[in-house]
């Protein structure tokens, strides 16, 4: 097996045994069954929103070291966490214990920026696309057979909902310990980089910004030189917004739904979190890859755009039919609709995104692009959900949340459809110009 291919394979067994948390599509159910004493209110307003804040406060700093640290040490932070995490779901019960919990949470979700950025360290840039979708595909994979065991050991009644916290727990520790077997990184893409060689003569591509050349500096140049390189450019810019706006919509969305489906069904004889979460799954893997066939090569910038509007407005119109019934099979099938229609936009955002960088940066602009995101999230969380804001119920956080969506797609249709007709009387004064010469 080539040595790229090896990399990518082990780091993608721990992507894919990581994902493996069955607990997860029932971690309300959990919290507001018998095991806690704890009120829908009180999750709503004290626990959930520590993981929202600790995420995008820690992600900073992990953002900052795991270039320095050389990757590895991170994601065996990441196993570590989970497996303090499912200890304390397990194995307390009090509010405060939720909230250091939900701190740990944040620390598992920010070093997750490791996980992607560390098979960038290890292989040649001609095998980035390649192992960009396998370590992708593998954490899309331990989603679906997570999604598939809960279902059914709750609906052969094999285990309840805590009693899935255990299987949780063995594969945080499984993933943990194989993390220590990953093959450590010598040279990073900043604080131990090797001697630069020099860069190839050919001619950027038509879609790529004209870069400055690279010369041998310090870490903290380079970092700002890529920083520079990137968000100097339009189209860089107007992607990464886009991007950070869909990731913080999704990322809203998906943490409060089970608290919903709660106030939609109280008592449901049978929770279908789990098969909502394979199916959701499988579709935004399909649409993901639908998106990358579809869109490469065959769509024009502006209509890449309008296609992404169009399809934002639909993402707002489906979390609408998730908070606008009292059927809780309706807003399944909201859910899930909205789950594959945000896979198709995040892959093109992602592909317009990269098809404009250097690929060394890639890590560097998605992890901004990520903080930003996490930035919306928090504000979102304070206005909507928060004592300090409108504390709304569950379903109007959905209506504010579905119209958040639709409010994007109509601001860059305007944009699309003002830049088009600017371009176009751009043309016609040039026109006129010319016949008078």
């Amino acid at each position: 097996m080539k040595e790229w291919l090896k990399i990518s394979c082990l780091l993608c067994v721990f992507g894919f045994v990581r994902e493996i948390r069955p607990s997860e599509p029932y971690v309300t159910e959990y919290l507001l069954g018998p095991w806690r004493n704890i009120t829908e209110q009180q999750l709503i307003q004290d626990v959930y929103p520590v993981g929202t804040y600790s995420h995008l406060v820690q992600l900073v700093f992990v953002f900052l070291i795991t270039d320095f640290l050389r990757y590895k040490p991170l994601i065996i932070t990441i196993g570590a966490a989970g497996v303090i995490i499912w200890s304390m779901l397990i194995w307390t019960t009090s509010l405060l214990s939720l909230q250091i919990l939900e701190f740990f949470y944040g620390t598992y979700m920010a070093a997750e920026v490791a996980y992607y950025t560390y098979i960038y360290a290890k292989v040649d840039k001609k095998y980035y696309p390649r192992v960009t979708s396998h370590t992708r595909a593998a954490m899309f994979a331990g989603k679906l057979i997570s999604g598939i065991t809960s279902q059914l050991m709750i609906n052969l009644e094999l285990m309840n909902y805590r009693q899935l916290n255990y299987i949780t727990l063995a594969t945080q520790i499984l993933a943990m310990l194989w993390a220590f077997g990953l093959p450590k990184v010598d040279k990073s893409l900043y604080f131990h980089r090797e001697a630069l060689e020099e860069s190839s003569t050919a001619p950027p591509s038509a879609n790529q910004l004209q870069l400055e050349p690279e010369v041998e500096s310090g870490p903290m140049q380079l970092l700002w030189q890529h920083f520079h390189n990137a968000y100097t450019n339009p189209r860089v810019i107007q992607w990464s917004l886009w991007y950070a706006i869909g990731l913080a919509g999704y990322l809203q969305v998906t943490y409060y739904m089970q608290v919903l489906w709660k106030v939609i069904e109280p008592e449901p004889q049978i929770a279908w979190n789990g098969a909502v979460d394979a199916v959701l799954t499988a579709l935004a893997a399909l649409s993901a890859l639908a998106a990358g066939y579809l869109h490469s090569g065959r769509l024009r910038p502006k209509t890449t755009l309008l296609v992404l509007s169009v399809l934002s407005a639909l993402e707002g119109g489906s979390v609408l039919i998730c908070c606008w019934t009292n059927d809780i099979y309706w807003s399944y099938v909201g859910f899930v609709i909205f789950g594959a229609l945000y896979g198709f936009t995040i892959t093109v955002a992602s592909a317009e995104v990269a098809r404009n960088l250097q690929e060394e940066s890639f890590g560097l602009v998605f992890g901004i692009n990520t903080l930003l995101a996490l930035v919306f999230q928090s504000l979102l969380t304070i206005i909507v959900v928060s004592e300090t804001g409108f504390e709304l119920s569950p379903v109007d956080q959905y209506a504010v949340y579905a119209f958040y969506f639709i409010a994007v797609a109509l601001i860059y249709f305007i944009s699309v459809l003002v830049e088009h007709l600017w371009q176009r009387g751009s043309k016609q004064v040039h026109a006129k110009s010319e016949s008078l010469e």
